[in-house]
């Protein structure tokens, strides 16, 4: 016992050391300057004043509107400037936050447009609101969610994106990261016990078959990984080193954990919970009763996956909606086929998640229904 406490005091260290020295080392807008290397700045500035919008037409009959902009750079060698300029990308409003783009032409002429909103309170004031319903709901049990949620996010950051970035082969990058995402996830969250590593167990088996069928269908399928314009621009950006279509599976594995991450440890907890309610059942009644569940809840989680892709590519169904091509045409297209293979696939790793975590808790977790499980993630000493 004394063992456990100590390898999860030392876990827990390295995973507070990681998040804290993480925080310090997230890159700023140095992305930005490498995918646009003909600007040569972008600052923050604030609209000082902004004349009334006025109506153009430009060709093909499209509507366009356009206002003149006096803003105050907010940072940069030329903190404190006011500019004035023409702006007909994003219309602002007198006291708006943005980001400005600023450029030298040819001549050297000074060349200033809108880049983008400053969205940073807004984001900062939602996750405020995210961080306090979490812990408001799950206590000390949201706290360590919340942490292993950042630790991911670190693990992508600076061990996954790196990789790819490295053009190491991006499925066993990615299955590679999965793996330590799941760990994370569940072993910070729940704690080191018999049912959190079923629990890992049942969900790595079911991301190494997903990386394996992806692989399988993006090849037969002859994806290329060029469908979405953000892949175009990190092609060029990185002389087209990449492997792009792998980069699109890496995608998918990472994409599914969550939904993975949640039948498992739910699979794991019911099978608990009929040991506990009832320990002389056999393994075979339990797995039995828990697969009710588990057919159920997967049932469930596949709504939410194809909804949740279909959320995203409802511009595409959109598109689809105006086309006057057949079905059957478009959803050929690969960037509609790729979400269906997302969809698709994220779909079977849940019916192998649940089966194969199903099985191995009713084998191991027989006799062993008052140690606590994933759910709670402390133990009755």
């Amino acid at each position: 016992m004394q063992g456990v406490i100590h390898t999860r005091k030392v876990v827990s260290s390295v995973f507070f050391v990681a998040i804290a020295i993480g925080g310090f080392l997230v890159p700023a807008s140095s992305g930005a300057q490498e995918l646009l290397p003909e600007v040569e700045h972008i600052w923050k500035a604030q609209a000082v004043s902004v004349s009334s919008a006025t109506t153009t037409f430009e060709a093909f009959g499209v509507e366009s509107q356009s206002q003149i902009l006096e803003a105050r750079i907010l940072e940069g060698e030329r903190s404190g400037e006011v500019v004035q300029f023409r702006n007909d990308y994003i219309l602002l409003k007198s006291g708006d936050r943005f980001y400005l783009r600023h450029s030298v032409q040819p001549g050297g002429e000074d060349s200033f447009a809108v880049f983008d909103r400053d969205r940073h309170l807004v984001l900062g004031v939602l996750a405020l609101l995210f961080v306090a319903a979490v812990i408001f709901l799950g206590g000390i049990q949201g706290v360590r969610a919340l942490l292993s949620l950042i630790a991911s996010f670190l693990l992508i950051m600076y061990v996954l994106v790196p990789s790819l970035l490295a053009a190491y082969p991006p499925v066993l990058v990615s299955v590679v990261i999965a793996a330590g995402i799941l760990a994370l996830a569940i072993f910070l969250t729940h704690g080191i016990n018999r049912g959190s590593v079923v629990a890992f167990v049942g969900t790595v088996t079911a991301v190494l078959c997903t990386g394996a069928l992806a692989t399988l269908v993006s090849y037969f399928a002859g994806f290329t990984g060029l469908g979405p314009d953000e892949a175009t621009y990190l092609n060029l950006a990185t002389g087209g080193t990449l492997d792009l279509a792998g980069l699109l599976l890496a995608g998918i594995i990472i994409g599914m954990l969550g939904v993975l991450d949640d039948i498992a440890i739910t699979q794991v907890a019911v099978v608990r919970e009929l040991y506990h309610a009832t320990p002389d059942m056999s393994r075979h009644e339990v797995y039995t009763r828990a697969m009710r569940v588990g057919k159920e809840h997967a049932g469930a989680l596949v709504n939410t996956l194809v909804l949740a892709y279909s959320g995203a590519a409802l511009p595409l169904i959109m598109l689809f909606a105006l086309s006057e091509e057949s079905m059957l045409f478009f959803i050929n297209r690969e960037i509609f086929a790729v979400e269906i293979v997302r969809a698709l696939v994220g779909s079977i790793g849940l019916m192998v998640a649940v089966p194969v975590t199903t099985a191995l808790a009713a084998w191991f977790l027989r006799g062993h229904a008052h140690g606590v499980g994933p759910v709670h993630g402390h133990h009755h000493g």
